[in-house]
């Protein structure tokens, strides 16, 4: 049976159960259900229906359903539930988990929700909430397990179990000296194997990687991709350590830098979400707008420029939009390629150079071959060489221009510390508007004596 027959199957059990009120039957089934599967359940079901079944689970049940909801979604549920539940529940998800969540909620719901809860789970809580936005810090767990150096096998093995139930990971086990600086780090496999009278400090591998508390979340992501780690320590400036980063938390970050990057080249901001009424997404895409009306307005006063020249040869209006369109085109695909490299830290000083010869290349073949082509279609539409032999060294130029502009946009944006998604298709689709009115126009006014 198909995943989507099978989810339907148990739904309508759970409803069945719901509607007679069989609480015993309902968690049985649900309980035994993925994680994820509960989240989708959830997520597709009346508030009055989500009511009834806030009275079946625990927090600590309904903690497990919330993490595997999008944090974009999850603010209904959160405000929906019982205030003392909702603190409880939150209290009971991973720490990074439960600030991720606070982050989405107004200021004066998470003071309330932060007063209801245990104060063990919001001191945790208020210490990463601290942290600005998108650091390591903000994403970090403070649910380890950290050994001492002069600990045994023996002794960290013992410690292992009694801890091991509130960590959020244990196949690292980080190693911290009496000042608690990180020091070192061992894997479960290593303590399980090794002789049970070893100290740590003669079993742990000091060549431990770590990241700043304040590091950029971005960064993080591309460090543990490269080395393939599970789990990532996260230390202040004297070396403390302060929590680790594990791997579904890195996955999320991935995710929301990849909607970040994708919102920006499409000019919308990256808070523009589903959810979002149309008078809220269109004040978030109205200053975009605003910016590229005045960059079009600068499109059509060229034009206006060459008027004498659209006077005497009207003909060459036609090829407007053929024009702009392909230096467009090009200069989006050089600006994908260029931001995505940037994104992905691929590009070194030396890649960046490379990337611009080899942008300026692609766009002489690209621009040779659809100039030549170009040329011999207007040539047998029109029946004029010359027209066709414009156009077709005006789309040449263009293809150049703009996809060296593409690549060049972004990494200028990138040395001047600026996001390089924010050169949008939009803005370079505009950029490339004008450059190529001016190279069309220029140099019809040029030869203007062999088209009339």
């Amino acid at each position: 049976m198909e995943n989507t027959e099978l989810n339907t199957h148990h739904w309508n059990e759970l409803h069945t159960f719901i509607a007679n009120g069989e609480m015993e039957a309902f968690r049985s089934k649900f309980l035994d259900m993925h994680p994820y599967d509960q989240a989708l359940f959830f997520e597709e079901q009346d508030p009055s229906i989500r009511q009834r079944v806030y009275t079946y689970l625990s927090p600590e049940e309904t903690a497990g359903i919330m993490e595997h909801i999008e944090l974009d979604n999850i603010n209904p549920f959160i405000t929906e539930m019982d205030p003392r539940f909702a603190a409880m529940v939150i209290g009971d998800m991973a720490t990074d988990d439960g600030v991720d969540i606070m982050n989405e909620l107004e200021k004066d719901v998470v003071v309330s929700l932060l007063t209801m809860m245990d104060k063990k789970d919001a001191d945790e809580i208020k210490q990463l909430l601290h942290y600005e936005e998108k650091t390591a810090g903000s994403i970090m767990t403070t649910e380890f397990v950290a050994v001492y150096e002069t600990k045994t096998v023996k002794d960290t093995m013992q410690y292992l179990k009694a801890e091991a139930p509130e960590a959020e990971t244990i196949y690292y086990l980080y190693v911290i000296d009496e000042d608690k600086h990180l020091v070192g780090v061992v894997s479960l496999r290593d303590l399980i194997v090794a002789d049970s009278e070893v100290r740590i400090s003669d079993l742990m591998n000091t060549n431990v990687f770590a990241v700043s508390v304040g590091k950029d979340q971005e960064d993080v992501a591309q460090m543990m991709r490269d080395y393939d780690f599970l789990a990532l320590p996260v230390v202040d400036f004297q070396h403390h350590l302060l929590g680790i980063i594990t791997f579904d938390d890195i996955l999320d970050v991935m995710d929301e830098e990849a909607s970040d990057d994708y919102s920006k080249l499409a000019g919308v901001t990256d808070t523009d979400r589903p959810q979002d009424g149309a008078f809220a997404a269109a004040k978030k895409r109205l200053p975009w707008l605003v910016i590229l009306s005045f960059l079009g307005m600068l499109t059509a006063s060229l034009i206006n420029q060459f008027e004498n020249t659209l006077d005497e040869v009207a003909i060459l209006a036609i090829f407007i939009p053929l024009i702009a369109g392909m230096g467009g085109n090009t200069g989006t695909q050089a600006l994908a390629v260029a931001v995505r490299g940037l994104a992905t830290g691929n590009f070194s000083q030396e890649g960046k150079l490379k990337l611009i010869l080899r942008e300026a290349s692609t766009g002489l073949i690209t621009g040779s071959v659809c100039g030549i082509v170009i040329t011999g279609v207007v040539y047998l539409w029109q029946g004029d060489f010359f027209l066709g032999l414009l156009v077709g060294l005006s789309i040449m130029a263009t293809l150049i221009v703009a996809t060296l502009a593409g690549a060049l946009v972004p990494i200028l944006m990138d040395k001047l510390h600026i996001d390089p998604a924010v050169a949008s298709g939009p803005f370079i689709t505009t950029i490339n508007d004008i450059i190529s009115i001016l190279i069309y126009f220029g140099l019809a006014t040029a030869f203007m004596q062999f088209l009339v």
